[in-house]
């Protein structure tokens, strides 16, 4: 492994529409000490003109944690920025990835790497803006662009306006044509390209991402690059996470499920108490908890019904720890 074996980009959980909100981001730290975790992609609209508070909140236990933002106003990006660092953030990441169509409307995500010297102003009025990390996370090329040489160019011009890290899914992105879930599986995965670019850039921090969902391809690609970022596989199946920690970190034991369900239910309550936040926007992100295990299916099914009653609290965490364990005592009584 390569000399940043130990740095705290190692590892990451990529930023995904929809999952890693803060309670994702709360269970995923109780699973992983040092994974890095992002947020999902904030605009830069919602920061200025929405409830920002709500946009920005995280718990502290989920230091280190990045704030992904959406956006190409050069401007509205260096205020959400300086909104990010005042927070607590760890690191301010702009969205040149996602190719969904309402994104693209938006002129950012994807698209925006057509346009790399715009890209480079955004990132150096930024990083003038706070003195955490700024970093950008792109795809390998987009449509018909498709080779080293954009990728290069793309690259070169925003480092050369101070930006040390760059998070690369290792597929290109078809703009028109392809759902973002089809982006996320058909154009086929070049690892080599991400490589080239760090074998170019060697002072340059290069994060690989996409289609890594085991512990041998992460040490692998931990040889070619300095960290590797984990997207759904961290959130179908989140205990890989706690592999990742034995394998890459080098933790003596892994964390106990039913120990991880139980303060989850607490943070449940306290979110409830807190925030008025119902239970089902918790317990949506713990499906996973005891994938491939015993009694995963009395889990699910008891997570996919009660805390969606009527009145539902955090005793439903509970509630299902106890019908996972009932399932697996009828198994080893069968």
């Amino acid at each position: 492994m390569n000399q940043a074996s130990t740095d705290e980009y190692t590892i990451s959980v990529a930023p995904m529409m929809d999952w890693t909100d803060r309670h994702c981001r709360y269970f995923h730290r109780l699973i992983s000490p040092h994974a890095r975790l992002y947020t999902e992609m904030v605009t830069t609209g919602a920061l200025l003109h929405g409830d920002a508070e709500r946009f920005l909140r995280f718990d502290e236990c989920e230091h280190p944690v990045a704030l992904q933002l959406g956006g190409s106003d050069a401007d509205d990006l260096a205020k959400c920025a300086e909104m990010g660092q005042s927070e607590g953030y760890d690191e301010i990441n702009l969205n040149c990835g996602c190719p969904s169509d309402r994104v693209q409307n938006g002129r950012f995500g994807a698209c925006l790497m057509k346009e790399p010297d715009h890209v480079a102003d955004c990132v150096d009025a930024m990083a003038k803006s706070v003195d955490i990390p700024v970093t950008v996370k792109c795809r390998i090329g987009i449509d018909e662009q498709d080779d080293f040489d954009f990728l290069d160019e793309f690259v070169d011009k925003i480092a050369d306006k101070g930006c040390k890290t760059f998070i690369i899914h290792a597929r290109k992105a078809w703009l028109q044509g392809l759902s973002p879930k089809q982006n996320r599986e058909i154009p086929p995965l070049d690892y080599d390209r991400v490589k080239a670019i760090k074998d170019k850039y060697p002072s340059l921090r290069i994060i690989v991402n996409g289609g890594i969902r085991d512990t041998a391809l992460t040490k692998e690609q931990l040889q070619n690059c300095d960290g590797v970022m984990i997207g759904r596989e961290a959130y179908s199946n989140p205990y890989f996470l706690a592999e990742l920690e034995q394998s890459v970190f080098g933790a003596n034991t892994m964390p106990d499920r039913d120990e991880i369900a139980l303060k989850m239910a607490t943070y449940a309550q306290a979110q409830f108490e807190q925030h008025e936040t119902p239970v089902k926007s918790i317990t949506r992100h713990i499906l996973g908890l005891y994938h491939n295990q015993h009694g995963a299916k009395a889990w699910k099914r008891t997570l996919s019904t009660l805390p969606y009653e009527q009145g539902a609290d955090a005793q439903v965490i509970e509630s299902a720890l106890k019908a996972k364990n009932e399932a697996v005592q009828l198994l080893e009584n069968a």
